[in-house]
């Protein structure tokens, strides 16, 4: 199974989720190192707060070096994932009886920016080792966002666009548009040409570490690097994602 765990905050965890849990009886985490020994944390916590009713283990998986090459973003992800692959192969047919249930738990939700669900089907596409899986949805940071700040997603009759920092400056916010961006690991909004544009940012949503800001981005950009900048360092990770709203559209 692939859990949605929700964005942080342990309450997010939907009744679905917990049932599904209550199945398992080994649980993959990925361990990405010293610097997000938070996040292994979290996932412990989960599992000690709902998966009680009967014996589990929680099996570790080594992350794999992954380069970090802008100009060959593509190829680089897909080695990545390759690599990934072998190694979830790996521990599911060593580590998973026929009869025992495993699952991996995702942060936020399986089906937006994260990777765990191509490489679940680049492992099924080997053959060497035979499953059945199923998703079960989780609460993203994007329903975070907008819950933290009060606000609405969309415009009246207006499109909602995701995309990540990397692609920002293509696909810049006109107006009516809400522009949601994710992964943005080098605050691509400071190359906006932002006097009208409205930002509402959130980092470590829903963690009692939680940062929000909400204003205009011409007012709030250089702050908002700085602040994050500074969390990154004293943590060793961050996870944020903000919303862009060009102003001069009505908030349904």
């Amino acid at each position: 199974m692939l859990i949605g765990i929700g964005a942080g905050n342990p309450d997010y965890i939907t009744l679905q989720a917990i049932n599904a849990l209550k199945q398992v009886d080994v649980v993959f985490v990925t361990d990405k190192g010293e610097e997000t020994v938070d996040l292994l944390r979290v996932r412990k916590d989960v599992c000690e707060r709902h998966m009680q009713t009967k014996p589990y283990r929680i099996v570790e998986i080594q992350d794999p070096k992954r380069e970090r090459r802008p100009d060959a973003y593509p190829v680089v992800v897909a080695a990545w994932h390759e690599k990934r692959a072998a190694l979830y192969e790996q521990v599911i047919r060593e580590q998973l009886s026929e009869k025992e249930v495993g699952a991996f738990l995702v942060w936020g939700d399986p089906s937006l920016y994260d990777s765990t669900l191509r490489i679940i089907d680049q492992v099924a596409a080997l053959k060497t080792v035979e499953f059945e899986w199923e998703i079960i949805p989780g609460i993203t940071s994007i329903q975070a966002l907008a819950a933290r700040h009060r606000i609405s997603l969309n415009e009246i009759g207006e499109p909602i666009h995701i995309t990540t920092g990397r692609r920002l400056n293509d696909e810049r916010p006109a107006a009516g548009t809400n522009v949601l961006v994710m992964l943005d690991g080098n605050c691509a909004f400071k190359a906006l040409d932002s006097d009208n544009i409205d930002v509402f940012w959130g980092a470590y949503l829903g963690t009692p570490d939680e940062i929000l800001f909400a204003g205009r981005l011409s007012e709030l950009s250089e702050q908002i690097e700085q602040v994050r900048t500074s969390a990154r360092n004293q943590k060793g990770w961050i996870m944020d994602t903000y919303l862009l709203r060009k102003r001069g559209a009505t908030e349904c």
